[in-house]
């Protein structure tokens, strides 16, 4: 893997950090797999449009979602495949079993 730059890497941690706020995770993630107006995003999370809106311009300028022109309809979209990769990867790691009790007990085996 390649060094970032200083600049590169406040991005990086820009990006993670508007990811860090759950409703702008759960933006994202409502539009992991389709393209969502600003009405089926805020009415399946429960969010006021004006909010909703807030968010989306947070997410568009940090190039996580795009703005996809349907005539007068605009909807949204994961910017790229690097974004939906990273994006499913997590819910793969977060949702997949996992025996952290096992985790623990071999921490303690390494011990000296």
């Amino acid at each position: 893997m390649r060094l970032l730059s200083p600049e590169q890497v406040t991005d990086v941690a820009e990006v993670f950090r508007l990811l860090g706020e759950p409703n702008r995770l759960r933006i994202v993630l409502a539009c992991l797999e389709a393209e969502c107006t600003v009405g089926e995003i805020g009415e399946a999370l429960g969010l006021s449009q004006s909010l909703t809106s807030h968010h989306l311009r947070l997410l568009r300028t940090a190039r996580i979602l795009r703005a996809v022109r349907h005539g007068r309809h605009v909807a949204y979209a994961i910017d790229d495949d690097h974004v939906r990769d990273v994006l499913r990867n997590m819910v793969a790691h977060f949702t997949e079993p996992h025996d952290h009790a096992r985790d623990h007990d071999h921490a303690h085996e390494e011990e000296p």
